[in-house]
């Protein structure tokens, strides 16, 4: 046959095809991707980086400070396009998909305001609200914000006789009242610590759940107490409350007490707050209450100011023997009752310190946790039915409350690993984010510090990066991806706070809430399971117009990312072969989603 195909010199014919083929192979399939298949590094080595499929962790390299060049004359159209729909501007996947929340079959438990995800994720962009204006900066954002970036009136109108918020001008101005706050929240704040002078804002209380929490002024105003809350509330008919907060600068996050656990770790908060919020306690055999002991630190301490506290009307006389009766059954002991000159009443709980009560009771109801049910594991889970005993040591001692602020921050966390090396790690893990904010973060790289207020660091680890930005006027929200080692309660112990997320899915925010977003390594560990493109399409519209993006990581994820974020207008700049910086503008595609 070879001889055949010699003679009849058909073989430079066979040749030339197979060339013609290869050729055609490689061009299909590099055309099969959104983006480009290879991307080259600007740095001495040559092979081609697949942008999903991440190779295994490298070693950063060595501090240069000249930055090499990101493929500068490289460009590629993502054909992005505005959401499109009512809630556009405001567009929260995971909350607004109508499709799912229609197709329920119960809304009794707030099924309806919990996440339900589409799939796949949308990638569409959201467009900007008419008239936008980059944020006031703190503190003067506390007190006012711009309407145009936040213009929702139905909140103005409904809560206009409550002092919550008034529009003035072109601004809506937070006054500081709330439904509870007769006398304003300053007032409302010393109240509490005069009531039970063991909380000691800021002192032995630290870190805060603001259950229900309106516009967040409680939080606003308790940070002049060296106290960081997390506010959240459902988002729901008070209209973009927790919007009103982040714009604010104020941490807050849309959550809801349903049919699952919240996002935060066993034994997190010093302190639940709960001001007229219109949670059932004792709803489903009490979960939700039980799922606030959950996240209570022992001898933490939960305090209602709600009507049942101080009206004898029989409604809520009836919900307040409801709640004697649940909290007996939880061995919380009242700490204090009491109603102030306004006529506002509120009792303070406390959480037991020990499982001494527990084993005293005559009944196991609650019953309490198996062992299988204390890890830290709450990312669509559901509510709990049990108490869960006190955290102890691997020699069996029971956790100590953390050190008073700020030697909190820097002290060894409770709940550290015992394993060895596990403190030394800590240490240095919290020397290396100090000096590397210090000399780099704050000195080298591209960001106007003075307009950032509100950070987020996707993948905090320890909130060693979070610790290191204390002294400056901004707070951090620490995530933990699911798929990370768990380290929430860590954060915890050292004063901070955050939350566990899956970032192969939309944030429970708003757009337009966050100044700076800081990937380290988020790349590199969570591609295998997610598009690059739909997590940077999330960090586009949580991202404020003017906020930064900062992404430590391999050349090789940064030669992944650039482009992509090159595609949506981002001017972008890399520094010491590992730091790269982009800055969103204004910039928003002219063509609606179709």
């Amino acid at each position: 046959m070879a001889i055949t195909f010699i003679k009849e010199r058909k073989f430079p014919f066979i040749v030339t095809l197979a060339v013609l083929l290869i050729c055609f192979t490689i061009l299909l399939f590099t055309n099969t991707n959104r983006y480009p298949l290879f991307l080259y590094s600007s740095s001495s080595s040559d092979t081609p980086i697949h942008p999903s499929k991440p190779s295994a962790p490298a070693t950063p390299p060595p501090k240069n400070d000249t930055a090499p060049v990101l493929n500068a004359d490289f460009d590629f159209d993502l054909n992005w396009k505005l959401c499109k729909g009512a809630v556009a501007v405001d567009y929260i996947p995971c909350l607004d998909n109508f499709k799912a929340i229609k197709a329920l079959n119960s809304r009794r438990h707030m099924e309806h305001r919990e996440r339900h995800c589409p799939a796949p994720s949308p990638r569409c962009l959201v467009p900007l609200p008419s008239g936008y204006k980059v944020p006031l900066p703190w503190p003067k954002s506390r007190d006012m914000i711009w309407y145009n970036n936040v213009p929702h009136p139905k909140l103005v109108e409904y809560k206009k006789d409550q002092n919550w918020v008034r529009k003035s001008g072109d601004y809506l101005v937070f006054p500081g009242g709330g439904t509870q706050f007769k006398e304003g929240v300053t007032s409302y704040i010393e109240f509490i610590e005069k009531t039970s002078q063991t909380i000691g804002w800021g002192r032995h209380v630290r870190v805060i759940l603001d259950v229900g929490c309106g516009v967040a002024s409680f939080g606003g105003y308790l940070l002049d107490k060296n106290v960081i809350t997390m506010s959240f509330a459902p988002k729901d008919e008070h209209e973009a409350q927790i919007q009103f907060a982040l714009e604010r600068g104020i941490p807050a996050t849309l959550s809801v007490i349903g049919t699952q656990k919240l996002t935060f770790p066993d034994n997190a908060y010093d302190l639940i707050h709960c001001a007229r919020c219109r949670v059932h306690w004792d709803a489903n055999g009490g979960k939700p209450l039980l799922e606030l002991n959950r996240i209570l630190r022992p001898g933490g301490f939960f305090v209602w100011s709600a009507t049942p506290v101080y009206r004898d009307d029989e409604r809520d006389q009836n919900v307040w023997n409801a709640m004697v009766a649940l909290t007996k059954l939880m061995c919380w002991k009242v700490a204090a009752k009491t109603v102030d000159s306004s006529g506002i009443g509120l009792v303070i709980y406390q959480k037991p310190v020990s499982p001494s009560c527990y084993e005293k009771r005559k009944e196991n109801n609650p019953p309490l946790c198996e062992q299988k049910d204390t890890k830290n594991s709450s990312w669509y889970v559901p509510l709990g039915s049990c108490l869960s005993l006190p955290p102890v040591d691997s020699t069996g001692n029971l956790f100590s409350w953390p050190m008073p602020w700020p030697k909190r921050l820097s002290s060894k966390p409770a709940s550290l690993s015992t394993e060895p090396g596990a403190e030394e790690m800590f240490y240095e893990d919290t020397k290396r984010w100090s000096a590397l904010v210090s000399d780099v973060y704050l000195n080298k790289l591209t960001i106007n510090w003075s307009s950032v207020r509100n950070v987020m660091d996707m993948n905090a680890y320890n909130g060693g990066f979070a610790a290191a930005l204390t002294d400056l006027p901004v707070w951090v929200m620490n995530v933990i991806p699911i798929d990370a080692p768990d380290s929430l309660s860590i954060i915890f112990d050292r004063g901070l706070i955050g939350i566990y997320h899956d970032w192969c899915e939309s944030l429970n925010t708003y757009p337009r809430t966050y100044d700076l977003l800081h990937s380290s390594f988020l790349f590199r560990d969570r591609t295998q399971r997610c598009d690059a493109i739909d997590v940077i399409v999330e960090m586009d519209r949580i991202l404020r117009p003017g906020g930064y993006v900062v992404v430590q990581d391999t050349m090789e994820m940064i030669n992944m990312v650039t482009p992509i974020l090159r595609s949506l207008h981002l001017s972008v700049a890399l520094y010491e072969g590992q730091f790269l910086v982009g800055k969103k503008g204004f910039w928003r595609p002219t063509v609606g989603e179709t």
